[in-house]
């Protein structure tokens, strides 16, 4: 996979996913355009003093002005890779509206208002790459149980994949997902001492699918979600 002086936007990059799939891109030539929202995630960002990494600071990206000002230095872009969410776990009857509301501005607006930015770049510049992260209850929402609001917003960022997949690909815009089942990280080994990590995919395997369908060599994979559960 060549990315070599390719302009790559990736959202959510200083997260340990992020990193990973920021790492990957270096590695095969990218320039990495890195929108952040927290400080302190980017001044640990392993990769924040490459030559090839752009640091942009963003107060949200669910609001278009913000979004805009993200993609309109980066030209040409050739892929968009949208890894920026969040997550929230409560007992349905406790979810209220605002609780709905972020959920659904975290990950299914931000990804929406990001395609919306890549995909305007891309028709001017010939075609390109997106690529969104769901997640296993967006495919399976029966184990969403506990975490509805969530579950929600990603199947709404798989019914986005799809369907923005068969509109942009007359323009040599593909589209795919990829949906993690939990990966193993250090946050996540925090919250879940005693759960089987040894079955979670490493952000290093989720990574390596999000560059091959971000990657030129992807000619024809497009409205894809993509299971990428490991042995979990």
């Amino acid at each position: 996979m060549d990315f070599s002086d390719r302009h790559v936007v990736v959202t959510g990059g200083t997260g340990a996913l992020g990193t990973a799939v920021v790492g990957g891109l270096l590695e095969r030539g990218a320039v990495c355009h890195v929108p952040y929202i927290a400080a302190a995630e980017a001044e640990s960002f392993r990769h924040r003093g490459h030559e090839r990494v752009r640091l942009t600071a963003a107060r949200t990206l669910a609001e278009e002005a913000e979004v805009s000002a993200v993609y309109q230095g980066v030209a040409p872009l050739w892929a968009s890779i949208h890894i920026a969410g969040g997550f929230a776990m409560a007992p349905f009857v406790e979810t209220d509206k605002a609780a709905l509301m972020a959920q659904l501005e975290m990950n299914l607006v931000s990804a929406f208002l990001c395609c919306r930015a890549a995909v305007r770049a891309m028709q001017q510049g010939g075609g390109g790459r997106i690529v969104n992260v769901a997640a296993r209850p967006a495919l399976e929402p029966r184990t969403g149980a506990g975490m509805v609001a969530y579950t929600v917003s990603k199947a709404g960022v798989a019914a986005l994949t799809e369907a923005l997949a068969q509109e942009a690909a007359g323009d040599g815009i593909l589209v795919n997902a990829v949906a993690p089942s939990i990966m193993d990280t250090a946050a996540n080994r925090r919250a879940m001492p005693q759960a089987p990590h040894a079955l979670w995919p490493k952000v290093e395997e989720v990574a390596a699918t999000i560059l091959f369908l971000a990657s030129p060599q992807n000619a024809v994979t497009r409205g894809a979600v993509v299971p990428v559960y490991g042995k979990s």
